[in-house]
């Protein structure tokens, strides 16, 4: 049988935190973080509005050919500037900022000189993946597929 070790009173409902109890604490100061990066700095962040409103026009398309959500993580100097997620997978496909809010079927992360030269169509996306200029997790194949969407808003 358990037997009881700490014998402190039970608390009324009636009782009231005591005199001393509480710490009276003042108001929350906003951490100290550095100034944010403006976005309009990265040329790949007009690119992603590019394509964001090109998704919007002919997402429900793009949903029935590619059926896929890509995050891609753009880098500089190894750390990640921009984060996207193009979801051609559900509804009539969406692009929006950040990471994906539910699992991403492929994670590319790139360099923002590599993505540029990918979009632009500069660079063979398949040479520069074996020759290591960028990273994929997931779903590697469904790259191609992402090279369709970059191909499509490069028309226009």
């Amino acid at each position: 049988m358990w037997k009881r070790i700490n014998h402190q009173p039970k608390i009324k409902a009636v009782d009231g935190p005591q005199a001393g109890q509480f710490k009276e604490l003042g108001a929350a100061q906003e951490p100290a973080m550095p100034h944010p990066l403006e976005l309009s700095e990265f040329q790949s962040f007009s690119v992603f509005e590019d394509i964001s409103h090109r998704i919007k026009e002919v997402g429900a398309q793009l949903v029935k050919k590619v059926n896929a959500i890509f995050q891609l993580d753009i880098t500089k100097n190894g750390k990640t500037i921009l984060q996207w997620t193009i979801d051609l997978k559900n509804g009539s496909g969406d692009m929006y900022p950040g990471s994906s809010r539910i699992p991403a079927d492929t994670v590319f992360t790139i360099p923002e000189p590599v993505f540029m030269e990918l979009v632009l169509g500069k660079m063979n996306p398949q040479k520069a993946f074996l020759a290591g200029k960028f990273k994929v997790r997931g779903k590697v194949l469904l790259g191609q597929k992402l090279e369709r969407v970059f191909k499509h808003w490069a028309k226009f």
